[in-house]
């Protein structure tokens, strides 16, 4: 776990917290680049959503919360908001890939 200073008012709190909200979305963007990759290696929709990948991550990141001393509720409520925002994008992708192809055309995604 990172090191936590003792802040002395609410607006040192909130630099913190804005300091460590723009190292999370750097790596939720880095984890976006990931997605898009993977799109280009799913043969249709049920790979994209991949029920079974998302479970193993789940099953991870609660892991990882109690390893962190953090509430598993809150984190697995985080990840599969995010998950399912990501598969959404991932479909998107992975439907342009195929229209690209030729296989299909947006009218028929």
């Amino acid at each position: 776990m990172a090191d936590i200073r003792q802040c002395k008012s609410l607006d040192e709190v909130r630099t913190e917290i804005d300091a460590l909200d723009r190292n999370i979305v750097a790596l939720i963007a880095a984890r976006a680049e990931y997605v898009k990759q993977a799109a280009t290696f799913k043969k249709n929709t049920d790979d994209v959503k991949a029920p079974q990948r998302v479970e193993q991550v789940i099953a991870k990141v609660k892991q990882h919360a109690v390893d962190a001393g953090v509430d598993q509720n809150v984190l697995e409520a985080t990840y599969r908001a995010m998950i399912n925002s990501f598969i959404a994008e991932e479909t998107k992708h992975f439907h342009k890939r195929l229209e690209s192809e030729g296989y299909i055309t947006m009218a028929d995604a």
